[in-house]
C-alpha cells in the first residue's frame, strides 16, 4: 500500500508532549529499539510520564529527521519463543525533541535547566566512553561524549545553584565492562582539568547516581531490504521504521532507590535490577557479542551479507559453532550447561527468519569491539592451553584483513574513526605479512597490551592472512587450521 501521509503528532491525533524527564545520548537504532521501546511501556503500564530528548553525540546522525516526524518512529518487534511467533508493532511516541550539539550549542546546554529532568541515559558503542585530552569547555561541542556530557552536569549544577535534589540518575549502557564507573572518573577527569572546582565535583559524587548496565536485544536497524513490506502495515510514511527481535533483557546494577525510580516491576519487560550485574555480564559480552564481533570480518570476506546466512552456511556456521562452543565458552568460569544452554538460545536469535540483520550494519568500531568482546576469550584459551585457538585468531586475522578496506576488488563496509581506517591503510602499504601483523598487534592503544608477546600469534596471523589472501577464506582456514 502506498501512503503520502505524514509522520507527525497532529496527523496521529496525538496528545501533547510529555515533559523531559530524560536526556538519551544516541539516536541510533539501538536505543530507540531498546531504551525508547522500555520507556514507552513504563508510560503505558506504570504512569511514569517520561519525555525524551535526544542527543546526536556525533556530527552526523539522525535528529534532523527525528524532528521531522516529531520524534515518532515505528518499532517492529519479531521473533519465536517457545515455538510461537511473536510479531508487534509498536509507535514509539515519547521523544520531546532532538538536539544536535553541532548545529545549536545552546540548545543543548538548555537541557540541563529541564526541571522534570532526572535521568541519562547513553549508548554512543564502546569507543564512546574515553577521555579525549584535546577536549576542553570552551569547545561548542567537545568531541568526546564524556566532555559533552561533563558541560551539561556543570550547566545544570550553576542553573540550580548546586541544589542536591537537582542531581541525575545516570545510565550508560555502552558495552564496556564497569561502563558507569568509567565514565564517572572520566568525567571527574575533565573537572579537574577545567577547574571546574570542589563544589561541582562533591555535587557529582553526593548527588548524582551512576548504575551500570548490560544491555541485550538484537537490532537489525532499518530493513531497507524489505521496506515495502513493512510500510505496507502503516498507514503513514516512516523514515525512520526500525526492526528488532522480540527478546529484551536489561540488567542494571542499583538497589531499592533506583527500583522505586524505575518501577519496570509493574511491566512485562525483562528488567533486572541487581546489586552485581557481572554474571550476565560476562555471559552475554563473550557469547553473543563475541560471536557477533567475531563473525562479521570473517564472514563477510567469505561472501556472506546477514547473520542468519552466516550461522545457517555449511562452512561458516560450524565455525562460528567451533568459535563459540570449543574456544569460548572453555574460557569462562560458570556451569558448562548452563553456558551451553544460553549459546544454543542465542543461535536461536540469530537464525530468526523475521530479522534481517545485515552483517554490514554490526562492522562499526569492530576494533573496540574486538578488544572488548572477543580478545578476553583469545587471551583466556592461550593461558588455559598454551596454545592459540584456532577459530578465534583467524577471525583476528580477518578483521585486519577487513580493515584493508577492499576483498577481491571489491569495497568493504570499514566503518570507524577515520585515525584507525588511516592507521590500517598505511600498515596495509607493505607485502610483507609479517610486518603487517606486528605492526597491528603491537599497537597497544588498540589492545591494551603488546600482542606480539603472546606465544604464537604473530605467527599464526601472519599465515593467516597469507592463506585468506592465497586461497581465499574456505580453503585458506582448512590449511590454517592443519598448522595451528
Amino acid at each position: 500500500m502506498i501512503t503520502t501521509k505524514k509522520l507527525n503528532r497532529e496527523n496521529l491525533g496525538l496528545e501533547a508532549k510529555l515533559p523531559i524527564k530524560i536526556v538519551q545520548f544516541g539516536e541510533g537504532n539501538f536505543l530507540r529499539a531498546f531504551v525508547g521501546y522500555a520507556i514507552q511501556e513504563l508510560n503505558k503500564k506504570a504512569d511514569f510520564g517520561a519525555g525524551i530528548a535526544v542527543v546526536q553525540p556525533i556530527d552526523r546522525g539522525l535528529v534532523k529527521m527525528l524532528n521531522d516526524q516529531d520524534g515518532l518512529y515505528t518499532l517492529f518487534m519479531k521473533g519465536v519463543k517457545k515455538g510461537k511467533e511473536i510479531q508487534d508493532i509498536e509507535l514509539i511516541s515519547n521523544i520531546v525533541k532532538g538536539v544536535d550539539p553541532y548545529a545549536n550549542f545552546n540548545d543543548y546546554l538548555s537541557l540541563a535547566k529541564e526541571e522534570a529532568l532526572e535521568f541519562i541515559i547513553s549508548n554512543t558503542t564502546e569507543a564512546g566512553i574515553s577521555y579525549v585530552s584535546s577536549d576542553t569547555p570552551e569547545m561548542q561541542p567537545p568531541s568526546s561524549f564524556p566532555a559533552k556530557l561533563t558541560l551539561l552536569l556543570h550547566e545544570r549544577f550553576k542553573h540550580f545553584n548546586g541544589d542536591s535534589s537537582k542531581g541525575l540518575t545516570i545510565i550508560p549502557c555502552e558495552l564496556i565492562n564497569h561502563n558507569s564507573e568509567t565514565l564517572k572518573e572520566i568525567i571527574l577527569q575533565y573537572i579537574s582539568d577545567w577547574n571546574l572546582g570542589d563544589d561541582f565535583k562533591s555535587w557529582i559524587l553526593e548527588n548524582n547516581a551512576f548504575h551500570s548496565t548490560l544491555v541485550d536485544r538484537i537490532v537489525p536497524g532499518y530493513p531497507k531490504d524489505e521496506i515495502e513490506a513493512y510500510n505496507a502495515q502503516l498507514d503513514y510514511s516512516d523514515n525512520l521504521i526500525v526492526a528488532a527481535e522480540a527478546f529484551l533483557l536489561w540488567v542494571i546494577e542499583g538497589g531499592d532507590d533506583l527500583k522505586a525510580k524505575l518501577p519496570f516491576d509493574k511491566t512485562d519487560l525483562d528488567v533486572k535490577i541487581v546489586d552485581d550485574m557481572q554474571p550476565y555480564r560476562t555471559r552475554k559480552v563473550r557469547i553473543l557479542n563475541g560471536a557477533h564481533t567475531a563473525m562479521v570480518p570473517f564472514s563477510i570476506l567469505y561472501g556472506n551479507k546477514t547473520v542468519k546466512q552466516s550461522v545457517d552456511d555449511a562452512f561458516t556456521g560450524p565455525f562460528i559453532q567451533k568459535a563459540v562452543f570449543n574456544e569460548i565458552i572453555d574460557t569462562l568460569d560458570m556451569d558448562r550447561d548452563e553456558l551451553n544452554s544460553f549459546a544454543d538460545e542465542i543461535f536461536d536469535r540469530f537464525r530468526n527468519p523475521f530479522i534481517i540483520h545485515n552483517l554490514s550494519s554490526i562492522a562499526l568500531n569492530t576494533v573496540s569491539k574486538f578488544t572488548v568482546r572477543v580478545l578476553p576469550s583469545l587471551l583466556g584459551y592461550v593461558k588455559i592451553h598454551n596454545k592459540v585457538p584456532t577459530h578465534l585468531t583467524f577471525a583476528f586475522a580477518s578483521l585486519i584483513r577487513f580493515y584493508k578496506g577492499t576483498f577481491n576488488g571489491e569495497a568493504l563496509p570499514v566503518q570507524d574513526s577515520e585515525d584507525i581506517v588511516a592507521h590500517f591503510a598505511k600498515i596495509w602499504e607493505s607485502n610483507n605479512y609479517a610486518e603487517i601483523t606486528k605492526a597491528v598487534l603491537s599497537h597497544e592503544e588498540y589492545w591494551g597490551e603488546d600482542l606480539t608477546q603472546v606465544e604464537n600469534l604473530t605467527e599464526a596471523i601472519a599465515l593467516a592472512l597469507k592463506e585468506i589472501d592465497t586461497n581465499g577464506v574456505e580453503q585458506g582456514f582448512a590449511n590454517f587450521s592443519k598448522s595451528f
